[in-house]
């Protein structure tokens, strides 16, 4: 019963630009873009900015050939919810390494197009229990958090002000999708037709990783995602988040 359980928060809405930071394209496919679908509709700015191009993600098709397939496809799946900017910072799939580099990577970003509020994906170790996470995934997530301070402190890489990029302070919350710990959420009812679309769009790793049909595959996963945050969320079908603010 939901009144049993803790309810989530609605997610603030009081903003106009967010900036999505993630490991691998269907990184937000998977996690949240049925919330995304949401904010463009009403009139929101989201930028994607993928640290590679998921060369390293389909077992039967060199890198070299798979990164510009997926980045086609995270393109193509990124208009069917209403974001057109799409970044690459070109780190290697598999291998990302928290670390500086990475830092004032995703800092510079922040910078550029300063966002209100930013979007990444689970940093912890474990989707749960012990269902273990993606390495990339961890340093990516932990990387955004601690870039969105590094954005708005003009001692910490003072070399991104010599290229024009003055400090951004500007940005309120960080959203962690996929969290095991989420605070907030959205209702995915108007985006979760398209999240489906969109998640589709990487029909050639999908294909790769399942034998199911790929609208069977892709509907499933969101849909019980949403129905199972449903439980914390009044009922209603919804894509949940750990919000911090700053």
């Amino acid at each position: 019963m939901t009144d049993q359980l803790e309810q989530l928060e609605e997610m603030p809405d009081d903003w106009q630009r967010a900036l999505a930071v993630v490991a691998h394209p269907d990184d937000l496919e998977y996690g949240c873009a049925a919330a995304i679908a949401g904010w463009t509709d009403g009139g929101r700015e989201v930028t994607y900015l993928l640290a590679t191009r998921g060369e390293a993600g389909i077992d039967g098709v060199e890198p070299a050939t798979c990164g510009p397939l997926r980045e086609r496809e995270q393109r193509a799946s990124a208009a069917v919810v209403g974001v057109s900017a799409v970044e690459f910072l070109d780190h290697q799939d598999g291998v990302i390494e928290y670390g500086i580099g990475l830092r004032r990577d995703i800092a510079a970003a922040i910078r550029r197009h300063r966002p209100e509020l930013v979007i990444t994906l689970n940093h912890r170790d474990t989707w749960g229990g012990v269902s273990w996470n993606s390495p990339d995934h961890r340093a990516v997530g932990r990387a955004t958090l601690d870039a969105a301070g590094d954005a708005g402190n003009r001692w910490i890489f003072p070399e991104l002000a010599e290229q024009g990029l003055e400090p951004w302070n500007g940005v309120r919350w960080v959203a962690v999708a996929g969290s095991v710990s989420p605070t907030h959420a959205v209702d995915a009812t108007a985006g979760l037709e398209r999240s489906v679309d969109s998640l589709m769009e990487h029909r050639s790793y999908i294909e790769g990783l399942t034998s199911e049909d790929p609208e069977t595959y892709c509907r499933t996963f969101l849909t019980g995602n949403a129905e199972r945050a449903s439980a914390r969320f009044g009922g209603r079908p919804a894509v949940s988040f750990e919000l911090f603010p700053r």
